[in-house]
């Protein structure tokens, strides 16, 4: 296997981290246009999220969301790459995380569904400890 297809699922979670952002600064500017809320408003520390309704603070706390898990994908990722051990399993194990982590994007920006949006968020990261743990037996063991 080409060791660079895992650039695939990476660079597609760059792009949703992308797209994500894109959302929030248009959920939030709107938001700040409509309620003519002057930048002096924001000042304070957690002003706008206090003050934001659920169509404008979820985007953001998503945002967030995808410098967590995500990291530590990448960082598994760049090591799988650097150790020239990425296998057809590894880029299957990323592009199950990206769909999934796609999808938590997708109900947390928009209808927010909780226990659905867990379930996503706990087979995405499923993916990831699983590569973690392959990367780790392959180290005990290899």
């Amino acid at each position: 296997m080409a060791q660079n297809a895992i650039f695939g699922p990476v660079l597609a979670m760059v792009a949703l981290t992308f797209v994500v952002w894109v959302y929030m600064y248009a959920r939030r500017i709107r938001f700040i246009t409509q309620n003519g809320i002057l930048p002096e408003d924001l000042a304070a520390p957690g002003a706008l999220a206090e003050m934001s309704p659920p169509q404008v603070s979820n985007p953001s706390d998503n945002l967030k969301n995808l410098f967590e898990m995500p990291v530590l994908f990448y960082a598994l990722a760049f090591y799988l790459f650097a150790a020239g051990k990425v296998d057809t399993v590894d880029v299957v194990a990323g592009w199950v995380f990206v769909a999934f982590r796609t999808l938590h994007s997708a109900v947390h920006c928009t209808v927010n569904i909780v226990m659905l949006r867990f379930y996503l968020y706990l087979i995405s990261s499923l993916a990831v400890w699983f590569l973690g743990g392959r990367i780790l037996f392959g180290i005990v063991v290899g």
